[in-house]
């Protein structure tokens, strides 16, 4: 009894890990172009009167921010075009609908002139309201077009005081506009409600949110996410997939982006010729708040609606993306003149919103897609999501079968001659 235990436990560990092993394969590379783009940066920084506080390092937040932007400056990359933009910075007066458009660019997003930058930040004085919806569709401007990486810093102190233009429903729409725009936040000020917004507003674009009490933290992190705009990075396409094959847009190897709405599906296409091998992947972000207990499902399926292969995953509130893969190796063909076979791809979620949380945009979709050569015998693999392993597994099956016939007839003969003695 104990040998056909430790088979059947033998038998479902090698199960999982041929099972893992094909599940994930390895992520797909993007086509990169041979030149890239000159990375573009904007600083936007929170000029309202709360800067005024003496609470860092015995000093006021506006005079560390000031002391940060002039270290970052001599440190910046030749390469990156970076620009500086305020909110809160010259209304000082009391009418909201004034101080809701209180944000101007202070040097433009360009080659730096690291003396003339200094000049501008040197004249900050806090002065009135926090506009950071409007700075953040303002900055977003600054740093439209072009196809290198785009980043946005934002640095504050405190929640936005211009609702209903939520800051992190701007974000949202930034974001679903497929620029490949990153906004990264700091908060100078410990507080939940700064916290919430500012890591609301990371979220939604892919970026980051860093609480900062001290000057050289302050420092540091600004010039690291600076430095990060420099590296060579491989910038999403935006796509719009169809709710159907038949109308889904064509898609070669690359990396692309999209918006899915809470259970919906979304249809592309790509054409695999004979001898190639197309591996496929897409990440799910729930950039709000989701209930519990959701699933992304990536399904490998032909024209006429045959399912090829799938590829999918759960979660269950504790992360906030989620990712499957897929592969399909399209077997060699004796046809020299043969045509390549159109695989639909069908990327469909379980998410639902949580009370209250709005459904519109959808949530960001990152599609991988690489068409490489494929395998010796591409018939062998993604049988079943198996490949070869169907073989093994069918051998230690028959093994464990025959293991466990065998003990059973010597265990019924030992009882046997147990009982005759």
């Amino acid at each position: 009894m104990i040998t056909r235990q430790r088979l059947a436990a033998g038998v479902c560990a090698l199960l999982a890990a041929l099972t893992a092993g094909i599940a994930f394969p390895a992520g797909a590379v993007a086509d990169e172009t041979a030149a890239q783009a000159a990375p573009k940066v904007e600083l936007v920084l929170d000029v309202s009167g709360s800067m005024r506080a003496n609470d860092i390092d015995g000093g006021s937040r506006m005079a560390a921010a000031k002391q940060a932007f002039n270290e970052v400056l001599d440190a910046t990359p030749e390469e990156v075009q970076l620009g500086i933009r305020t909110l809160g910075a010259n209304y000082r007066g009391n009418d909201r609908k004034t101080g809701c458009k209180d944000t101007a660019q202070l040097y433009p997003v360009g080659t730096l002139d690291r003396t003339e930058a200094k000049t501008a930040v040197a004249t900050l004085t806090p002065t009135g309201w926090t506009p950071i919806g409007p700075a953040l569709l303002k900055a977003a401007a600054d740093l439209d077009g072009g196809d290198g990486t785009r980043r946005i810093v934002l640095i504050s102190d405190g929640e936005d005081t211009c609702q209903p233009l939520d800051p992190c429903e701007v974000a949202r729409e930034i974001a679903a506009k497929g620029v490949g725009l990153t906004i990264d936040t700091l908060g100078l000020v410990p507080d939940a409600k700064t916290r919430d917004q500012l890591s609301c507003i990371a979220d939604a674009t892919g970026g980051t949110y860093t609480s900062v009490q001290h000057k050289e933290e302050l420092t540091d992190r600004v010039g690291q996410l600076v430095d990060r705009a420099a590296d060579p990075v491989a910038t999403p396409v935006a796509v719009e997939g169809a709710d159907a094959c038949a109308k889904a847009p064509a898609l070669k190897s690359g990396l692309y982006t999209d918006r899915e709405e809470f259970a919906q599906h979304r249809w592309y296409r790509v054409d695999v010729e004979p001898g190639k091998e197309l591996r496929a992947s897409v990440s799910v972000a729930a950039d709000r708040t989701v209930n519990p207990d959701y699933g992304v499902l990536l399904r490998a399926v032909t024209v006429h609606g045959r399912e090829i292969v799938r590829g999918e995953a759960a979660g269950n509130g504790r992360t906030d993306v989620i990712s499957t893969g897929l592969r399909y190796p399209k077997a060699e063909s004796d046809d020299e003149d043969a045509a390549a076979e159109t695989v639909c791809l069908q990327v469909s979620n379980s998410f639902s919103a949580a009370s209250g949380v709005k459904t519109t945009p959808g949530m960001p979709l990152e599609l991988t897609v690489d068409v490489v050569d494929g395998p010796d015998q591409a018939g062998d693999v993604a049988s079943f999501g198996l490949g070869r392993g169907w073989w093994l597994l069918g051998t230690l099956v028959v093994i464990g079968f025959l293991a466990g016939v065998l003990w059973g007839w010597i265990s019924r003969l030992r009882i046997a001659v147990w009982r005759t003695n």
